[in-house]
């Protein structure tokens, strides 16, 4: 009887220990410290020359972090500035006209073609003739014939291109020979862009957590390359089943504590969302029922100074 009472007291000491740790658990809300990330990546793909900063430093708005060696632009800007210099001579070109040299070439070359179209011309009358008098077959015929047209249509372009000429260059012409010349100063401007894109600059402060590569390999476009955490960003993020959330409500003040360090902050309840159902289980053994729904609380404490030296991810509890 005695042996029968010491193990009911056994029980029922046992079940007040684990209905009293239970009670405590399901009291403490854990939850986990954050920062903002932020990550800087090249635009352009290109083989790392030299990195600057080193993983855990902090960095400024401003500073550079790498520098990439990018050929392929340096080889591009010098056939823009080609492009550009040959554009800017037709433009000129366009607007003073031909040359007396030019005009010259023009008439000598407007003269040997009349001398080589009278030629063809005598040739074609008398291959006429001796054709209607049946001396001349029909495929020699065609042939002075087809001498005969070629020599009048050179004729006729070079005596187009003179008469063009003396009268001046057109206006569209020009406009053209503008247009050109504004395109290839584009594609000069846009190269000189890209050649400055070869500086991984920071454009805002940041905390280095990680760099991806090292000096001598290739950064391709849109890679992270380097990750880190904006300072005096930190906050933290709690997961609530919908029975406890009726206690929380955005813009309360609550008190956390700092598993690690026992360290105690006070924040301030910025944001509460629902999870995901993907997003819902956030431990092994969730104390809530399947059917609840989860909510995400955000907070913010009310000194970041007190909290930037919180370890990211590290444990919390709240109050």
């Amino acid at each position: 009887m005695k042996n029968s009472i010491i193990k009911f007291l056994a029980i029922l000491l046992a079940f007040t220990f684990f209905s009293c740790k239970k009670s405590e658990t399901e009291s403490a809300i854990g939850g986990k410290t954050k920062k903002e990330i932020v990550s800087f990546s090249p635009k352009l793909s290109g083989r790392i020359l030299n990195i600057y900063v080193e993983e855990g430093q902090t960095v400024k708005t401003g500073d550079t972090l790498a520098v990439l060696d990018i050929p392929e632009v340096s080889a591009k800007i010098a056939q823009a500035k080609g492009a550009t210099s040959s554009a800017i001579a037709q433009v000129e070109m366009a607007k003073n006209g031909a040359t007396g040299n030019q005009l010259n070439q023009l008439k000598a070359k407007q003269k040997g073609l009349q001398e080589q179209f009278n030629f063809a011309q005598k040739s074609f009358n008398r291959a006429k003739n001796m054709y209607n008098d049946q001396l001349l077959s029909p495929q020699n015929y065609d042939e002075y014939f087809a001498k005969y047209q070629g020599a009048k249509a050179q004729l006729d372009a070079v005596n187009a291109e003179l008469r063009e000429v003396q009268m001046g260059t057109r206006v569209e012409k020009i406009e053209m020979a503008q247009g050109q010349e504004n395109q290839a100063r584009g594609v000069l401007q846009e190269a000189n862009v890209a050649f400055s894109e070869r500086y991984i600059i920071a454009t805002n402060d940041m905390e280095i957590e990680t760099i991806a590569l090292n000096k001598g390999e290739l950064a391709t476009a849109g890679y992270p390359l380097f990750s880190g955490y904006i300072p005096a960003s930190s906050y933290f993020r709690f997961t609530i089943p919908e029975t406890k959330i009726g206690k929380y409500q955005k813009g309360m003040q609550v008190t956390l504590v700092v598993n690690y360090s026992k360290k105690e902050i006070k924040g301030k309840i910025v944001a509460i969302k629902q999870l995901a159902k993907y997003a819902d289980i956030t431990s092994a053994f969730p104390d809530y029922e399947p059917e609840e729904a989860i909510y995400e609380i955000k907070v913010v404490p009310e000194n970041q100074n007190l909290a930037k030296d919180i370890l990211v991810n590290s444990n919390v509890t709240l109050k």
